[in-house]
């Protein structure tokens, strides 16, 4: 017989559970946050245009997303291979290196997203 699907309801709940355990127990997913918010504040003291705001948007939620899919498979590798073993090292590493990869990404982005505004900031003081 085939098990209940939880409701909707409880699988949003779910997913929030796993944001909320990741923030509360990953060290890089409190930076990524971290990050986030100071460059969202950034973003509102120098009032960027809402595309350059989407670009932002676009990068965190790639970071945190890739961020949860790295907890996830750390947890899976974990749970399958308590010992040390080639295999599992390689998934976790390749599932950080998605991390590496958004987190380039996420600078890049930032970096072309506040030359501008920043430099005219410092003009203007």
């Amino acid at each position: 017989m085939k098990p209940l699907k939880p409701s909707f309801r409880a699988s949003f709940s779910f997913a929030i559970q796993g944001i909320v355990h990741a923030l509360k127990k990953e060290r890089n997913m409190k930076i990524h946050a971290a990050a986030a918010a100071a460059v969202f504040i950034a973003a509102a003291l120098l009032n960027l245009e809402p595309v350059r705001w989407l670009f932002l948007l676009l990068a965190v939620t790639l970071v945190i997303s890739a961020e949860l899919m790295n907890t996830a498979v750390e947890a899976v590798v974990d749970l399958v291979s308590p010992e040390s073993h080639p295999l599992a090292r390689i998934a976790k590493d390749t599932a950080a290196g998605a991390v590496l990869v958004c987190a380039v990404f996420a600078a890049i982005v930032g970096i072309i997203i506040f030359y501008g505004p920043l430099i005219s900031w410092i003009r203007s003081l």
